[in-house]
């Protein structure tokens, strides 16, 4: 049975005031699911950086015990040379065992040198990590904070959310595809998500601009579907809104 348009109109608004309660709630949860999300990717992007400075550190502490090992086989070696000196035949294998002899000398500085370095980063290094870590235990706390206001939030109103969601879904059944369209359409862009507004004190309640008193009377007939010429949301009487809240 073709609906009349007085039926359209209803039926529209009806699906505008469940979809407004939903809003509302949503408006109650504000900005904590994005804040939530966006606390999860610090608390992750700081778990990486601290993993990496740790295996960092790691390495540095690998290359402190490759050098001071280098330390000891040159120490070892020098004792070594040192030894053979008592024991040769010529200057020139006095010269040439000296010269093995200084060299390990000067390993060992490089190694010691090395060291003092590694010694350096890794202090520098540790003040990062523990302000990372200091970083994430304050990140991790606002986020279990946050998620436990989240949660509250959405115990308190996850029940009345699912059943205005299962009514809007049966109420549009009783829209047509084409204004159904206009109606997700409108919603979409309007910042309030109004896409089915009423007249208040001679002004469309959308957008604040006053109608016509001519154009008023026709959208009181309820005989043809009606839009702000200035903000495009569909137009509904004052009685209409009256006549929702006393159903």
């Amino acid at each position: 049975m073709e609906q009349t348009v007085e039926q359209k109109l209803k039926a529209l608004y009806d699906l505008q005031t469940i979809h407004t309660k939903i809003d509302r709630i949503r408006q109650v949860r504000g900005e904590l699911p994005m804040e939530v999300a966006d606390l999860e990717d610090d608390v992750a992007g700081l778990e990486t950086r601290i993993q990496k400075i740790k295996n960092e550190l790691d390495d540095l502490e690998d290359e402190i015990v490759t050098r001071k090992n280098l330390i000891k086989e040159a120490q070892a070696n020098t004792k070594k040379y040192e030894a053979q000196l008592n024991e040769v035949k010529n200057n020139r294998e006095y010269d040439a065992i000296s010269k093995e002899i200084e060299i390990q000398g000067l390993d060992i500085q490089v190694s010691e040198k090395k060291i003092r370095e590694f010694g350096f980063e890794i202090s520098s290094k540790t003040g990062i990590y523990d302000k990372a870590q200091a970083d994430l235990d304050a990140r991790r706390a606002d986020l279990d904070a946050k998620k436990e206001e989240l949660g509250t939030i959405t115990a308190e109103t996850e029940k009345e959310e699912s059943e205005l969601n299962a009514l809007a879904e049966k109420a549009t059944e009783n829209i047509e595809e084409r204004l159904l369209t206009a109606y997700t359409r409108l919603r979409k862009n309007a910042k309030n998500g109004l896409a089915v507004v009423t007249i208040q004190r001679d002004s469309c309640s959308g957008c604040f601009n006053q109608i016509p008193p001519q154009r008023q009377s026709d959208i009181r007939q309820r005989k043809k579907i009606i839009v702000c010429e200035h903000c495009g949301r569909i137009l509904v009487d004052e009685q209409m809104a009256l006549e929702e809240e006393q159903a």
